[in-house]
């Protein structure tokens, strides 16, 4: 499929209409009020360029090494869930388009499309993991991940409990049947060409990188949801996944400090600054404004990643300039996707190529990597970063 788009408020835009509104919703909600979701996207407005002029840089180098890997540019595809339900080319249309790139693609572990697949279409794919099951769970997981070819464990830390939606939506089917998609119906009369997407990609919600079910069947995306906050990991449990999996170890859901030099003991070699993209719990900081205490105690020692608010290029330059190398991007591909497929997720991170091209071309920087606060304007507090609205935008 075809498609222009011009920023990604535009693809936003397009998904929200090519989207069933519950479909949407579950791309785009958090939790509660949204505050935290909110306050990902404004904080990046308070970060200020300090451009050095008369530098004259007229092709600035995006390209960084991440985990010992060099990528064309310092983003890559977040781990979301359940996507085949935004568009049929789902988890190998995105993957795909990552390849094209040049960066790499964190799968779920909640995703339609079995890891192996994904590894042969991109060969920097990053498995996401969660302790479904234990420890015995998460030893099948990893052996899966494995023998896939993923080049990256991506550890999930931050999830221990499921807070509530305010997002007045239809709950999303949890299984393939007549009386589901009956009861679906409302939602998709009017989005016939999603309705031909998701019929053509099938209908399946197996989890074929899930560990299989306590009695050996595998397991569908319905028998998840508790399993996910059941068993949810120790500092223990990071020790020991790192014993386990012998390829570079990310931790995800970083957000303090302390947490930072814990997972640096557990072994980690890298952590990612996230608050889940507010999905988690509401009221918790916004992550860039956490990101250069964290990056300043471990960046040294380990890689520094961020995920929650990016929009556009510049907002990479941004986080980079304040310690990352490099930032995940969920939203902005996964509306991308709803709106083009895989086209569309090509054309999101085209504009993420060149808005971080023309950045540094603006500030006078000669690449990522001679980024660094001397190109930001002194950081206001970070109290006042999160002074998002109250009122919640469910548009």
């Amino acid at each position: 499929m075809s498609v222009t788009i011009s920023s990604v408020e535009h693809a936003r835009q397009l998904a929200r209409r090519a989207l069933p509104p519950a479909v949407f919703h579950y791309i785009e909600g958090g939790k509660e009020n949204e505050r935290t979701v909110r306050a990902n996207e404004l904080a990046f407005g308070r970060v200020l360029f300090d451009a050095h002029l008369g530098e004259a840089i007229k092709r600035p180098e995006t390209k960084v090494t991440v985990l010992g890997r060099e990528i064309a540019m310092p983003v890559v595809i977040a781990p979301t869930g359940f996507i085949r339900i935004v568009h049929k080319d789902a988890e190998p249309g995105a993957a795909r388009a990552a390849h094209a790139a040049g960066i790499p693609i964190a799968i779920s572990h909640l995703s339609g499309a079995p890891a192996r697949d994904i590894c042969a279409l991109n060969d920097d794919t990053w498995f996401q993991l969660y302790m479904i099951n234990g420890r015995d769970g998460v030893k099948a997981s990893i052996e899966l991940a494995r023998a896939a070819g993923c080049r990256v464990l991506a550890l999930t830390i931050d999830l221990s409990a499921i807070t509530p939606f305010d997002r007045i939506s239809r709950a999303l089917p949890s299984k393939a049947d007549l009386a589901n998609a009956i009861a679906f119906l409302p939602e998709v009369w009017d989005r016939p060409r999603w309705l031909l997407s998701l019929l053509a990609g099938g209908l399946t919600m197996s989890c074929p990188n899930a560990p299989p079910a306590a009695d050996g069947r595998a397991m569908a995306v319905g028998d998840i949801g508790k399993l996910l906050t059941a068993t949810p990991p120790t500092w223990d449990d990071v020790a020991w996944i790192r014993k386990q999996w012998d390829g570079p170890l990310l931790i995800k859901g970083i957000m303090r400090t302390a947490d930072a030099r814990r997972a640096l003991e557990c072994g980690a070699d890298a952590i990612s600054v996230s608050n889940h993209g507010g999905k988690v719990i509401d009221g918790v900081p916004a992550a860039v404004t956490v990101l250069p205490e964290i990056a300043d105690a471990v960046g040294d020692k380990l890689d520094v990643l961020l995920d929650g608010g990016v929009r556009r290029g510049a907002d990479v330059v941004r986080a980079c300039a304040l310690g990352a190398k490099a930032v995940l991007i969920g939203r902005p591909y996964l509306w991308g996707l709803a709106a083009g497929g895989e086209a569309g997720v090509a054309s999101v991170l085209r504009l993420f190529q060149r808005g971080i091209a023309a950045t540094l071309s603006a500030i006078g920087c000669p690449s990522i990597q001679a980024l660094d606060r001397s190109f930001l304007r002194p950081l206001p507090d970070q109290t006042v970063w999160n002074d998002a609205p109250l009122v919640t935008r469910f548009d």
